[in-house]
């Protein structure tokens, strides 16, 4: 296909050149890869921001993405092309999991001053580790005051603000069983707003996984689901690989329904469930 192709009709020029730009720009930001076939979504998620900015063309917001000096809207696109598509308690199995193999003997060691540190790794808009801090509740109800806490981390600054609040709207809650609901979450009309025990328990942070991690301790679990999917098979390896010094002795990595362990971290990782696996023990 040629650079000069215009690849969707519409209100803006869009190029096959533009959209290569763009996607070596989301690539190297996010780690994101983007085929010539997502080029309608593409357009008609970038075109709003064009329209924001009075832009007349994909080849001016190209420029002005590229400009090293434009970080917040680089920020933007990034959070325009990023898929946020989550529920609570989404793949249910692995809550169950967390709730019997893994949280007993945690919390069991945290009543005796011991910590607990579970890291949902690109959260989006909160359901995620909400749902880990609710399954902690259910076997702890005081966890907030001790010394148990979730990292909720994402590379959009609007998931993360949303996450903060803890408000949704009645159709998301109903995938949380009803005495949670009640329990931990104030209703407010038709919206419902997490409790201060629930949004004690977690920390939200912006983290890009292509960039810095400043985290230095290490979790007892890795909640890291449906997000390298959307990664070519040399950054999926790199991100497992630098999850392994952040793990515990036999931490556990959770990973999305339709994504594998690769590259060097699989010899260090067990399967202990479907798309569950356990840091192996180092051989005596």
């Amino acid at each position: 296909m040629s650079d000069g192709q215009r690849l969707v009709d519409g209100e803006f020029v869009f190029r096959a050149d533009d959209f290569r730009r763009i996607a070596a720009i989301l690539h190297e930001s996010a780690g994101i890869a983007l085929s010539e076939s997502k080029a309608t979504l593409v357009y008609s998620r970038l075109a709003k921001r064009l329209r924001t900015l009075g832009l007349e063309s994909f080849r001016d917001y190209c420029a002005l993405v590229a400009d090293a000096n434009n970080v917040d809207e680089r920020q933007k696109m990034i959070a325009a092309l990023t898929t946020n598509v989550t529920r609570f308690f989404r793949e249910p199995h692995h809550f169950d999991h967390l709730k019997t193999r893994v949280l007993p003997p945690l919390l069991n060691a945290a009543r005796s001053g011991g910590s607990v540190r579970i890291w949902s790794a690109g959260c989006s808009s909160g359901e995620e580790p909400y749902s880990i801090a609710l399954t902690i509740l259910s076997l702890m109800p005081e966890a907030a005051d001790l010394d148990v806490r979730i990292l909720a981390t994402d590379i959009d600054t609007n998931m993360i603000a949303h996450g903060r609040a803890g408000v949704y709207g009645a159709s998301n809650m109903l995938q949380i069983p009803g005495d949670l609901r009640s329990r931990w979450f104030d209703k407010d009309g038709e919206r419902w707003q997490a409790g201060e025990a629930l949004r004690k328990l977690i920390v939200f942070n912006e983290l890009n996984l292509m960039g810095d991690w400043p985290m230095k301790r290490r979790y007892d679990a890795i909640f890291c689901r449906n997000v390298v999917i959307y990664f070519e098979e040399p950054t999926q390896a790199r991100v497992f690989s630098r999850f392994l010094p952040l793990m515990a002795p036999h931490a556990r990595l959770y990973i999305g329904h339709s994504e594998r362990i690769c590259g060097p971290a699989a010899a260090s990782l067990e399967t202990d469930g479907v798309t569950i696996y356990r840091l192996k023990e180092p051989a005596r």
